[in-house]
């Protein structure tokens, strides 16, 4: 099958992170689109009307910035545009992408292996860490693997349209940052796949989503910070070990 197309989500004003991740995808033959990031950094959370404070403080155990939300809605964005092309498959590429060298014969080989294929929402091609999987199958020197315990990072993403469809059609209010999202989303239904070692790396640059200050005082984290954390944390890695020994019996 051809190439999924691409979606490029940039900020208005980030040319020169747009004409990086322009250059690398016109090099691997990959038709893409620009999609318009939404700009949160000037809001205060109070003002998403999606913004689910109480639901954040209890899951996240801290408030989100307005560029986080911001940072989500962009995600829906993308997800609407993968949905809108009609096509089985989309990309999905923050703008400080930095493909690894042959991710082009990585992916042709990937969406080949996933097309016809039910049991997938998305992969992550540029997982942070990778715990708790099965492996499906290997090309090359990356394995496609079952990410029961789906990783961290949202910078490169294979959606199927189906599964944008579904992340599009679950949402009604924003209580953690995108990829704590879709953590916690796939670890539930078990139908993230994971690419590793990644695909998509990041160049490093400094976020123009998060621009200005990002550290975040402790006055405004739950007392109880430390032990919201860990329960997130060991809810997700049970479900996640639930899935792998179900699925291997």
């Amino acid at each position: 099958m051809p190439l999924p197309p691409a979606f490029v989500i940039n900020l208005d004003g980030s040319e020169a992170r747009m004409a990086s991740a322009a250059a690398q995808l016109t090099a691997t033959g990959l038709a893409f689109q620009r999609v318009p990031a939404f700009d949160g950094r000037g809001l205060t959370p109070q003002e998403f009307p999606d913004y689910d404070a109480k639901a954040a403080l209890a899951y996240m155990g801290r408030p989100m910035r307005g560029g986080e939300i911001g940072c989500y809605h962009s995600h829906l964005r993308a997800a609407q545009a993968v949905v809108n092309s009609g096509a089985p498959m989309g990309l999905v590429f923050e703008d400080d992408m930095q493909l690894v060298p042959g991710a082009a014969e990585r992916l042709q080989a990937l969406a080949d292996w996933l097309a016809g294929r039910d049991d997938w929402d998305l992969v992550n091609l540029g997982a942070n860490k990778h715990r708790i999987y099965s492996n499906l199958v290997q090309f090359g020197a990356h394995a496609l693997t079952r990410a029961h315990y789906f990783p961290m990072m949202a910078s490169g993403l294979l959606w199927k349209r189906e599964g944008a469809l579904a992340f599009l059609q679950a949402h009604d209010r924003i209580f953690a940052p995108v990829d704590n999202y879709f953590r916690h989303w796939q670890t539930r239904r078990d139908r993230g796949l994971a690419i590793w070692p990644p695909l998509v790396e990041t160049t490093g640059a400094e976020s123009d989503i998060f621009a200005g200050p990002v550290s975040r005082s402790r006055e405004d984290r739950h007392p109880l910070y430390g032990l919201i954390k860990q329960r997130r944390l060991m809810a997700d890695k049970l479900l996640a070990l639930r899935h792998k020994y179900t699925r291997a019996r």
